[in-house]
């Protein structure tokens, strides 16, 4: 997965979403609307059966996987041309995107895949999924693949989509795309040592869990506090991993605050000095 500044991400998936209008390859499943204003026999719907092709009066069948909306629309318009009309005006569109479909997760209504049309941006993808529930979180992301196998995750701020004046964050949400809005949750984070209220310290999932963020909910240090920290952690093979950090150069912007995680112990020690 690529990683890429917040602001870079934003312009590129509005860009791939430009680049791929009208593009979308048609696949199996795939809802197709067809219309001809001079054959109205021809306006039809047909979903793409699992060997790629529809079955069409007048023409019968008539192979569409692999090939775009424009690209259906061109092939079909030289058939009737050679067949039956001296001009045809046909329209070709994808109704249901079934073989790439839209998927939206976690704290919504009803989560699962879309079966969308036409341009769809993030909140229209959200509404379609019922909107949110109560426990929706504060962030919301973005997965979009592409063709060659990379992937990118845009994460956007509820606040900034729902709230902000701005449409920059309401992105156009493309076929395959998957919006996955967590649920909030409670962790817990251990403060021992040095500190006037020391224990076990509850933190929303969605907040900055930060060194300094421990220390201000356990009502910061006592006057016996080091200026040396140690923060413990499970490894992924059940053994302790200890970090130690100066804490003075942490609030001087010296070192960076370290980021913690759910279970994390920080061990606040005595000054003998």
């Amino acid at each position: 997965m690529r990683h890429w500044p917040i602001a870079v991400l934003v312009l590129l998936f509005c860009a791939t979403a430009s680049a791929q209008t009208g593009d979308y390859v048609i696949g199996s499943k795939d809802l197709l609307q067809i219309s001809v204003l001079e054959i109205p026999d021809l306006n039809v719907e047909r979903r793409v059966t699992d060997n790629g092709t529809i079955d069409l009066p007048l023409l019968g069948e008539f192979r569409v996987a692999g090939m775009s909306a424009t690209e259906a629309r061109a092939q079909l318009e030289s058939l009737l041309r050679d067949k039956y009309v001296n001009r045809a005006n046909v329209s070709v569109i994808v109704k249901e995107f079934a073989n790439k479909p839209v998927s939206v997760v976690g704290a919504v209504t009803k989560p699962g895949s879309l079966s969308i049309s036409g341009r769809l941006t993030l909140l229209q993808a959200i509404s379609a999924a019922g909107g949110l529930d109560q426990t929706a979180g504060r962030k919301i992301f973005v997965l979009r693949r592409s063709d060659n196998g990379m992937s990118d995750t845009l994460e956007i701020k509820r606040d900034d989509l729902l709230q902000s004046t701005s449409s920059l964050w309401n992105i156009p949400i493309l076929a395959g795309d998957v919006v996955n809005i967590p649920a909030r949750s409670t962790v817990k984070v251990f403060c021992l040592g040095e500190v006037k209220q020391p224990g076990a310290l509850e933190f929303d999932s969605d907040d900055r869990l930060t060194l300094l963020s421990v220390i201000a909910k356990a009502g910061g240090l006592t006057d016996r506090a080091s200026k040396m920290m140690l923060i413990k952690r499970k490894g992924s093979d059940g053994k302790d991993i200890e970090t130690r950090v100066n804490y003075k150069a942490v609030i001087a912007g010296k070192e960076p605050d370290p980021a913690l995680k759910a279970d994390d112990v920080v061990v606040v020690q005595e000054s003998f000095f």
